[in-house]
């Protein structure tokens, strides 16, 4: 049976996935060739993802194609309840989902997926894989494989895969151009201060925002961030990606310098305690502290709670926290993903390319059942072109052709200058 917080909110959230429906028409028309050929007819597809609108519709493109579906969340903020009282009522769905989740319902939750006997994974962080591969090996045997949503879980599945642990073909849906390029970047830098703002209100024009990490969620939140009108700071361990960072015209400093001089602070790194007390000692008077990576690891909020005086709820997902020196820091959507646990994550456009990566990632685990090695898998760029070809034709855009002669131009090598 289905868990959800109420059931009574699900007109509202059909109400929400119709929406979401009309900006996802490249999703829509993948559904409607599911529903002709029925690919997954038979399996059952086992998900941790955030349980939004844009989820249901995959959701949805998943079970016309004959799957049947068990959902939860793959953090305990991200739900959004309205959506998930409509996908229990249906058919072939069961979900366990709940905004605010405690830890014990979330892995109580994840279990109720593996209970369900997954064929194939959608994963999203890579929880439910990992609880598969710890504590339900022998399922392992009889799973087509699965897919990975994030670049946090596709760094946990590479560790796996090099440790010898990974035991089933994954396939880093995350790695994508469609996904990582489109998804990271401008889904996360629009959605990351759309939480922010819901959340604190803040004027950006005019601050100086730290954004900590220059992958392509950094990327995308230090763009925003700009055209709102900051002053950027980019903190990072990577030489090209600080280098990358100078070069689109961000201040690049040590998190020690940064410390003091941020008004907001953003994580995007995918790594541990990137903010920890001793950054947090030196911020000034009034500072916003927000992640919007995928784990609530990012900010040392033991420590901050621990040796802070005060710590009390004064707006929306918003927490002030009373430092021993007397000034004040804000920390946005309990430190979890901002971009969910304040607003309503990423726009069911740019999620319509995500999900049409995950929809045929797992079409093409079960076209090549028993033929993919027990490895971390990017899927051929023929499909990724394919999503970027149907995201276009449903935007109403037209492209030009190579004519025959440049065709063979660019096959040829004799022809020089």
């Amino acid at each position: 049976m289905s868990h959800v917080k109420d059931p009574s909110l699900a007109p509202q959230g059909r109400l929400n996935v119709e929406i979401a429906e009309k900006r996802m028409g490249a999703l829509l028309a993948l559904r409607e060739r599911f529903k002709k050929e029925q690919p997954f007819k038979g399996l059952t597809i086992g998900m941790a993802l955030h349980v939004t609108k844009e989820t249901a519709v995959l959701v949805r493109t998943l079970t016309a194609g004959g799957a049947k579906v068990a959902i939860t969340g793959c953090n305990p903020l991200s739900t959004q309840d309205d959506v998930a009282a409509a996908l229990a009522e249906e058919q072939n769905v069961l979900v366990w989902a709940y905004k605010g989740e405690s830890k014990e319902d979330y892995y109580r939750f994840l279990n109720a997926v593996i209970e369900a006997k997954p064929d194939i994974t959608i994963d999203d962080g890579c929880d439910l894989v990992t609880e598969i591969h710890q504590k339900h090996p022998h399922l392992l045997s009889t799973m087509i494989g699965g897919c990975e949503e994030t670049t946090t879980g596709i760094i946990r599945l590479k560790s796996m895969e090099r440790d010898g642990a990974l035991k089933t073909p994954m396939i880093a849906v995350n790695d994508n151009k469609t996904k990582h390029l489109m998804d990271n970047y401008y889904g996360t830098g629009q959605s990351t201060f759309d939480g922010i703002l819901r959340s604190t209100n803040l004027l950006i024009a005019g601050k100086t925002v730290v954004v900590l990490g220059y992958g392509s969620c950094g990327k995308g939140v230090a763009m925003r961030a700009k055209g709102l009108g900051a002053q950027v700071v980019v903190t990072e361990v990577d030489n090209f990606a600080a280098l990358q960072a100078t070069m689109d015209g961000h201040r690049v400093l040590r998190m020690s310098e940064a410390a003091a001089i941020g008004d907001l602070f953003i994580t995007v790194t995918g790594n541990l305690h990137v903010i920890r007390w001793e950054h947090m000692d030196a911020m000034k008077d009034g500072v916003v502290i927000a992640n919007s990576g995928h784990f609530d690891c990012e900010i040392d909020l033991k420590a901050l709670e621990s040796k802070s005086r005060r710590k009390r709820r004064v707006r929306h997902y918003l927490d002030e926290y009373l430092m021993p020196s007397g000034r004040v820091l804000y920390v946005a959507g309990e430190g979890r993903l901002v971009n969910l646990a304040s607003a309503e994550g990423h726009p069911s456009e740019v999620m319509s390319l995500s999900f049409m990566g995950q929809a045929l990632a797992c079409e093409y685990l079960v076209k090549n059942r028993g033929k993919l090695p027990v490895e971390v898998i990017t899927l051929p760029p023929e499909i990724d072109d394919f999503i970027a070809g149907l995201q276009l034709e449903t935007m109403g855009l037209r492209i030009d052709e190579l004519t025959p002669e440049q065709k063979k131009y660019l096959a040829s090598w004799q022809e020089g200058t």
